[in-house]
């Protein structure tokens, strides 16, 4: 995935909101990485560095939210399949095309992988991040399952494998059938269990500044200190702007092997959001063996804490309890 902070706003939302929660961190399969490390510089371009105060180094700029865009850099996302129907197993299908129409066959690999799929519901209740596989003819495919009925993105993370070819995140809308209810974005709790684990966030984004987000994870009260490699690190963390669903990726601070980063219980990453508003925070780990996924509501710009009881729920976030992601 994007090593860098990765921000891609997308195209117009579907009038529809999706479903009903789907508990948050379901466990999903291993996945193993199949090369060489990633490479966790390789978008510094667009990860402004704090400095010891907490902002932003100077020279560097705010990561634009760029496109809304299905299309970008001459390529464009080919969603061949548009509409699925909640709870039932679908394939979905897409390619990845050239500015001559061609589909894309040859791609560089990050965190062992030449393209990730992230699917998020529109009102982020539900969230999964795929892996899935490429055909010879550039036809990439992946079984999902999504819970609820509403309106989806869904967002592919690749680098053509081209010289000086930049990492590209593309948004198409997908829509699943079946009755739906709309769920509101969760207040912000710096606490989020899953499958008996509780992560723990300190930290928080602001717009335009570099800061500090860590993670901390514990089981039975006990920190866990012997956290997995899980493609290429020990904590992966996705930001979806609630509302226009822009789509930010951090990589953590520190790597697996470098002598200094520990297996647990604490996973740092530096973020910077593009502007206030709410945001929701996933963290995909691995323990014994199984990727879980806590997720968080943050805003940026505004308030930390849960707001009060008088101040109405905002639906510019939408929100995940969620996350039975297959990757």
């Amino acid at each position: 995935m994007n090593t860098g902070l990765r921000i891609t706003a997308f195209a117009a939302a579907l009038a529809a909101t999706f479903g009903t929660a789907y508990g948050v961190g379901k466990g999903v399969e291993p996945v193993v990485a199949d090369s060489a490390p990633p490479r966790h510089d390789s978008h510094a371009r667009t990860s402004p560095e704090p400095d010891e105060g907490g902002g932003h180094t100077e020279g560097h700029e705010t990561p634009p939210a760029g496109g809304l865009q299905i299309s970008e850099g001459g390529y464009t996302l080919d969603l061949r399949t548009t509409t699925v129907t909640a709870g039932k197993r679908a394939d979905l299908r897409f390619v990845i095309r050239d500015d001559e129409g061609r589909a894309v066959t040859a791609y560089q690999r990050e965190h062992g992988k030449e393209l990730h799929l992230i699917v998020a519901s529109r009102d982020l209740v539900t969230y999964r991040h795929l892996h899935p596989t490429r055909a010879a003819d550039g036809t990439w495919s992946t079984p999902v399952d999504l819970p609820g009925a509403g309106g989806y993105r869904v967002f592919a993370d690749f680098t053509p494998a081209r010289k000086d070819a930049e990492n590209l995140t593309l948004g198409a809308d997908l829509a699943a059938s079946g009755a739906y209810e709309p769920q509101r974005l969760p207040e912000p709790d710096a606490t989020a269990q899953v499958d008996g684990y509780e992560v723990e966030l300190d930290g928080g984004l602001r717009p335009g500044t570099a800061s500090e987000l860590k993670l901390t994870v514990s089981r039975d009260g006990r920190p866990v200190t012997d956290l997995q490699p899980y493609l290429g690190a020990y904590g992966h963390l996705v930001a979806l702007r609630a509302g226009d669903l822009a789509y930010l990726h951090v990589h953590p601070n520190g790597e697996p092997g470098d002598g200094v980063t520990e297996p647990g219980p604490g996973i740092s990453f530096t973020a910077t959001a593009p502007s206030a508003g709410a945001y929701r925070l996933f963290l995909d780990f691995k323990h014994e063996g199984t990727v879980r996924t806590a997720a968080f509501t943050v805003r940026a710009g505004g308030p930390a804490a849960t707001p009060t009881p008088e101040e109405p729920k905002d639906a510019e976030g939408t929100h995940d309890k969620s996350t039975g992601h297959g990757h």
